[in-house]
């Protein structure tokens, strides 16, 4: 009998940064995740912070967890409470200690991301959250003396996407929805933003269709004349672009050459380096690659010249992040596949030929030709859309009895992806279920990113529809599988994964024998008067006006069909969780509650928008393998 608690004894190692000869990172290696450093080539890890102290998740904020910056001899670090998200940035020594707040409250009501950093000046340029009204501001902020200058602010985003070279002019971007993002730059000196790229929802005329530019990074050139910028104006599955900062307001198409990646995937990532050198990435099949290049402006060309990431030991898995450290040349990445945990990489050297591993994270007690790689098993939907899938199933070794029951995992987002990385909920949870006999279905409908913005576009305003219409043909197809027993078939998912799976659950009872809401939206309505209000204007847009488009939330909504359900419900909350708040997920359990109906309800006091902290997260992937062993191995 296997046991969760093999699986998480790999550690996390997230977002690490090299500076000089020594690594910092992030990791739970004491049960929470918290802020560490050691020394390049390996070291005992030291901790930063005091044991009370839990950092979130990094892919829940834009932008940096912490930065170090070693001629303060301080640390900025993004802190929260369990989960709440009201990161406020503080400043902690470098060598460890108690962090204080680095702008004397000043952000004290507003949620920060810290996006950009300049080690050399001492700066960071950050973007705040209103609590109290639909606003995001952004501010260079002076670290040593305490210095805010407001660069712009919008009810849909003034998010710093780059400085220039010279540090007097700053890429700002504001966005309605999946790709609908317009460009502003701010300048040293002048009063007002200048509109570079994009319609402003200002000034659209009512009923004017504005296509999406799927403009999703950017940085300014190395000589400061112009932008590249990856969008969706030339390739669906988004390319680069050139806008030049004087002249015309169009932008041109750049080719790209020198790519050895083979697949289907999308570009993902444009960063300026130094000399005149960029960083260029990919998802290829779910697996990340990462080039770097150099830019020809005559011949409008970005030159893939070196690999960082996508051969070699560092191939078939994600790039939880990257970063590049200027004085050391080098970059400092964290990377893992579906079976292998995350662990601490350097590559160096001028040619990038020098890898350096850095951790030794293992599975302990499970024998690596026990997990599941997965195979392909996409397929054609019901109305011919292609959706990728992989299906992971038990190790032969393990001899587990055909056909076996099926876990159905539905991914979050809506517009995310699921990917072989070790490194979050996911990955642990779907090793956990083949290690206990069940086969696990992954599938991307329609709505997932990695396969083009037209694919990605289809869930705006249709939650629920074409989406769970993919899933509900993707059983079918199943059926067809000698090696699974779809009369045995549980759903889970969290978030939007959540949601789905409540839709799922009660629209479509006969397909299944049990369910599992992690922090799902429940009553579209009440979800959208509930989140934050800086995210209001988004979903109003993504998702729907729960004034104008009331009817349609409440036709879309899993409560509307509730009283439907007929299998057992697993519901999963964090208390503190921001986004789906606890009162979403208590209305759902009281009103089965009061029907009757099978439904079991886990709450994490000090957890929010994900279940993070050690001992809850035995807690959580236990619950789950033991209420789908209860009652789909019947």
């Amino acid at each position: 009998m296997f046991q969760i608690e093999s699986l998480l004894s790999a550690r996390l190692f997230l977002v690490p940064q090299v500076v000089g000869e020594r690594i910092y990172f992030i990791s739970n290696l004491g049960g929470q995740l918290s802020l560490y450093a050691m020394d390049h080539g390996g070291s005992v890890p030291e901790p930063l912070l005091p044991p009370q102290i839990a950092l979130q998740n990094p892919h829940l904020l834009s932008g940096h967890s912490f930065y170090v910056f070693p001629k303060l001899d301080a640390i900025l670090v993004m802190i929260d409470r369990d989960g709440d998200e009201n990161y406020q940035p503080m400043l902690l020594p470098l060598g460890g200690g108690y962090p204080q707040p680095a702008f004397e409250g000043f952000f004290a009501e507003n949620r920060v991301h810290c996006v950009r950093c300049d080690r050399e000046r001492d700066t960071a340029y950050l973007l705040s959250e209103s609590r109290s009204e639909s606003l995001y501001t952004a501010y260079r902020t002076n670290l040593a003396s305490g210095e805010l200058l407001e660069l712009g602010s919008s009810t849909y985003g003034a998010f710093p996407q780059d400085v220039s070279p010279d540090r007097r002019r700053v890429l700002l971007s504001e966005g309605y929805s999946m790709g609908d993002v317009v460009l502003y730059l701010w300048e040293e000196g002048k009063t007002e933003n200048r509109l570079l790229y994009g319609v402003p929802l200002a000034q659209r005329q009512p009923g004017e269709v504005v296509e999406p530019n799927g403009i999703s990074a950017g940085c300014f050139t190395a000589d400061e004349e112009g932008l590249l910028l990856v969008s969706a104006l030339f390739d669906d599955h988004y390319s680069p672009g050139y806008l030049p900062l004087s002249g015309s307001s169009e932008i041109e198409a750049v080719g790209v050459e020198g790519s050895v990646h083979q697949g289907l995937g999308e570009m993902t990532d444009l960063q300026r380096l130094k000399d005149g050198r960029y960083a260029v990435g990919y998802n290829i099949d779910g697996c990340s690659w990462l080039y770097e290049a150099g830019f020809d402006r005559q011949r409008m060309m970005l030159k893939l010249e070196r690999v960082i990431c996508g051969q070699g030991i560092l191939s078939n898995g994600v790039l939880e992040s990257w970063l590049y450290d200027e004085a050391g040349d080098c970059f400092s990445l964290s990377f893992s596949t579906a079976t292998s945990p995350t662990q601490i990489y350097t590559v160096e050297g001028s040619e990038r030929k020098r890898v350096i591993q850095h951790t030794r994270e293992k599975v302990l007690g499970i024998a690596a030709e026990l997990l599941s790689t997965g195979e392909d098993v996409s397929l054609t939907s019901f109305d011919g859309t292609r959706i990728s899938a992989r299906l992971y199933l038990p190790a032969e070794r393990l001899e587990f009895e055909y056909p076996l029951p099926l876990v159905y995992y539905v991914h979050g987002g809506p517009q995310s992806q699921e990917r072989p990385d070790f490194s979050w909920f996911s990955m642990p949870l779907i090793q956990y279920l083949t290690l206990n006999g069940f086969a696990v279905f992954v599938p991307n409908v329609r709505g997932s990113t990695g396969y083009g913005l037209r694919y990605t576009k289809q869930v705006d305003r249709d939650w629920g529809g074409k989406d769970r219409l993919d899933h509900v043909h993707a059983l079918k197809v199943l059926a067809e599988d000698a090696r699974l027993d779809t009369s045995r078939t549980g759903v889970v998912g969290r978030s939007y994964g959540g949601y789905m799976s409540l839709t799922l659950a009660a629209r479509h009872p006969q397909l299944w024998k049990a369910a599992v809401d992690m922090f799902g939206p429940y009553d579209l309505v009440t979800f959208s008067e509930r989140i934050p209000e800086t995210w209001k204007p988004y979903f109003r847009i993504a998702l729907g006006d729960a004034e104008m488009d009331g009817d349609f939330l409440v036709e879309r909504s899993p409560r509307t069909y509730i009283e439907q359900l007929t299998c057992p419900l697993l519901v999963i909350q964090g208390r503190n969780d921001p986004r789906v708040v606890e009162a979403e997920s208590r209305d759902l359990v009281e009103h089965l509650r009061r029907q009757g109906k099978q439904v079991e309800y886990l709450v994490f006091e000090n957890e929010g928008h994900d279940v993070l902290k050690f001992d809850n997260r035995v807690r959580c992937y236990t619950a789950i393998a033991d209420f789908f062993n209860k009652y789909l191995k019947v």
